[in-house]
């Protein structure tokens, strides 16, 4: 495994070329784990990334030399991508990785980064779904304090979403 590179989670900047890198580079994380066929609706969802952080917020990964690692979208309340119910949750959604980043962190970071922010607005419980397939995903969860949440899986036609949950604490006052 190599080192762990320099990364920065920061917010999805205003740059048309990373919204695009960024979506190309979560289709090619998704489209093995999901059987997306060309055409696919869900395939123009994970490429309009500046869609998305239009009503959510995107984080991306990047390195040193402004490499683009990977990204998530942070759902900070309800809204078109918002997986849960309580005025209390967030969610997250759309975690990817470059093929070249993985089992070095990144993914880690990316996570990291939604729970502090959920922490830090408040939030109660963050909620995810995720599929199967996606063992790698399942480990870095658990890892995190995510537990599974089988009541709130959801069938899809072509999908079986796995529910996960994270409860929350309060953020320690100072």
């Amino acid at each position: 495994m190599s080192a762990p590179p320099t990364v920065e989670i920061r917010e999805l900047g205003g740059s048309v070329d990373e919204a695009r890198v960024l979506g190309e580079l979560t289709v090619e994380a998704y489209v093995p784990l999901l059987d997306l066929s060309e055409g696919h609706p869900y395939l123009a969802e994970l490429t309009d990334v500046a869609s998305r952080a239009t009503v959510a917020v995107v984080l991306v990964a990047v390195d040193e030399s402004a490499t683009l690692l990977g990204g998530i979208t942070y759902v900070p309340g309800p809204g078109p991508y918002a997986e849960f119910e309580g005025p209390d949750d967030a969610g997250i959604r759309m975690l990817a990785v470059a093929a070249g980043a993985r089992r070095r962190g990144v993914g880690t970071a990316l996570v990291q980064a939604c729970i502090d922010r959920a922490r830090s607005e408040g939030r109660r419980r963050l909620w995810l779904h995720t599929t199967a397939r996606m063992v790698a995903a399942h480990r870095l969860y658990g890892r995190l304090g995510f537990r599974r949440a089988p009541e709130h899986d959801r069938a899809l036609p072509d999908a079986h979403l796995l529910g996960y949950v994270l409860e929350l604490e309060p953020p320690v006052a100072d």
